[in-house]
């Protein structure tokens, strides 16, 4: 680690839980990252600033203006531009000893499991469903652990899936739980600072399993209320009959 390296992250290695073993875990990490929008933009900004030294970004949409009111990696200038190509000139600025890669598509099939296999962590940003399942599928195939994160309205919700641990539940666990619900903004809203708050929380969850710190949510279900101002933690067990972590594909 360089000096100036040494400067810019001193706030964490002074931490006698991270020091500086976590700080270089963090700076050879590799994490995935799909969605830049709400979730994804303050995940992508608060990663590059603790230093995680490559992001990967997918997302296949451009910025709108509607937008601006939650996903803060992009501004007034960035409307039309893609929104992978806007973070990264974001995160670029914030910082410039990272490596960033732009993938301005929609995982699926063999591109999604290439890219899961390659990440350290990945950090599912989406809104979408079928991306949703696809991605804990992949990372169940290749053992790498898995950041949920769902915003809508006043509420908020995080778990972590971490397949290299025995007896622990996956994505699929829980959706079978909220299989009939709709959950995206465009249908129901959200309010700003709600993706902020479950976005923050999904960049300090990667940033324990990196760096090997703290408890992480596996095997929780941590719930946001956001007009109470309340967490609540959930168990989350694993389903036997679950077609994708409980052996029965």
């Amino acid at each position: 680690m360089q000096d100036e390296q040494l400067l810019r992250y001193s706030r964490q290695i002074m931490l006698p839980e991270f020091d500086y073993h976590g700080q270089q875990a963090l700076l050879d990490a590799r994490v995935l990252i799909v969605g830049v929008g709400g979730l994804g933009s303050p995940v992508a900004l608060y990663l590059a600033a603790a230093g995680v030294g490559h992001l990967v970004l997918v997302d296949d949409d451009v910025v709108d203006f509607s937008n601006l009111q939650r996903q803060v990696a992009h501004d007034e200038g960035s409307i039309d531009v893609p929104k992978v190509q806007s973070a990264a000139k974001r995160i670029s600025q914030l910082n410039s000893d990272i490596k960033v890669s732009c993938l301005a598509e929609r995982l699926a099939g063999d591109a999604m499991l290439e890219q899961v296999a390659l990440a350290d962590v990945v950090v599912d940003c989406t809104d979408n469903q079928i991306t949703r399942s696809s991605l804990n599928k992949a990372c169940w195939q290749s053992k790498t652990p898995l950041v949920s994160g769902a915003a809508i309205r006043f509420e908020g919700q995080l778990s972590v899936f971490d397949p290299r641990q025995d007896n622990t539940p996956c994505y699929a666990c829980l959706h079978h739980h909220t299989a009939d619900r709709d959950v995206t903004c465009a249908a129901n809203g959200v309010i700003s600072p709600i993706v902020g708050v479950i976005g923050t929380m999904q960049a300090l969850e990667t940033i324990k399993l990196l760096a090997g710190v703290g408890e992480v949510a596996v095997g929780k279900l941590l719930m946001f209320d956001g007009l109470a101002g309340q967490w609540r933690s959930f168990g989350l067990p694993k389903l036997p009959q679950c077609q994708v972590c409980g052996g029965m594909e």
